[in-house]
């Protein structure tokens, strides 16, 4: 007799079910926001569209245009976000209603990408920042998987043939200008501003009561969503939030699940060693049942 898959996936499963039973105490626990952590608000009955963010933010960071070639000339046109933008506006619409949303990394209190990346290239940084560094990515992408808003983006341009070292390409709250983001300096109607993220909350509530029947839902989109964003959302009544481009998350943060998962089973090795356990046993019982077709030949 030989090992079989299914006798290996069965022993796989009895090796992971020991595991979790053993020790299910490793529950790791959601991070909350800090009272400093700062964010941007974004309320899109403000915004006109008119684009000067992206602009400015490719100004701010050093990055290309987007050019495509359209009715004789070139001019910066993302479709999505890329390699070389870090920041777009979209049309966004909901049956007859529309309206514009801003698009950049969402800058998550506790961020799926960080807890994925295993060089710690993607980190926290003062303010609750998700900040990369490029020195210690080994370009695995699983931030690219990880992340529930599809942000992160890989220099796919430099990886063939290989004249640098490719990169992961996302916002960072332009961390490096003591001004703060460029795009919240330059949006001619405040459709976006810059603080700490309460001060952020309370104002997305005052615009809220202030006006009712004016917005989506009685709350901004980011504030318990997926564990909590720094980056809020205002929709206008009519659009929803998924209509947005933003997806429905639980309360909890994902790597509050995914960590506690590996936690548990790998804690102490236990599944690897109750796995190499289960299929010892399978060969010597393959063994025995050898031995004895043996013996009756």
């Amino acid at each position: 007799m030989e090992i079989t898959r299914r006798n290996l996936l069965k022993t796989a499963a009895v090796a992971g079910a020991v595991a979790a039973v053993a020790d299910v105490a490793e529950a790791r626990e959601g991070r909350r926001a800090a009272p400093d952590e700062v964010g941007m608000l974004y309320d899109s009955t403000l915004c006109v569209g008119c684009r000067a963010c992206q602009t400015a933010c490719k100004v701010a960071n050093g990055l290309p245009p987007d050019a495509r070639d359209a009715s004789g000339g070139e001019y910066d046109a993302p479709l999505d976000l890329n390699a070389t933008t870090k920041n777009i506006i979209k049309l966004a619409t909901d049956g007859p209603a529309s309206t514009y949303m801003k698009m950049q990394c969402m800058h998550c209190v506790d961020p799926a990408c960080v807890s994925v990346c295993m060089a710690g290239a993607l980190h926290k940084v003062a303010g609750g920042i998700v900040a990369y560094n490029p020195r210690t990515c080994v370009g695995c992408r699983y931030c690219q998987i990880g992340c529930p808003f599809n942000v992160p983006k890989f220099e796919w341009s430099k990886s063939l043939p290989v004249v640098e070292d490719p990169k992961i390409v996302k916002c960072e709250l332009c961390r490096h200008r003591q001004e703060g983001p460029a795009c919240c300096e330059v949006c001619p109607r405040g459709a976006v501003i810059y603080g700490k993220r309460t001060a952020l909350l309370a104002e997305a509530r005052r615009r809220i009561a202030a006006q009712p029947g004016k917005y989506f839902e009685d709350r901004a989109y980011g504030e318990v969503d997926g564990g909590g964003t720094s980056v809020l959302y205002l929709s206008p009544a009519g659009v929803s939030f998924q209509a947005l481009g933003l997806p429905t998350l639980p309360r909890e943060p994902l790597p509050q699940l995914s960590e506690t998962v590996q936690h548990t089973t790998y804690k102490w090795g236990l599944a690897p060693i109750a796995l190499y356990a289960a299929v010892t046993a399978v060969q010597l019982r393959n063994r025995k049942a050898d031995g004895a077709a043996k013996e009756e030949e």
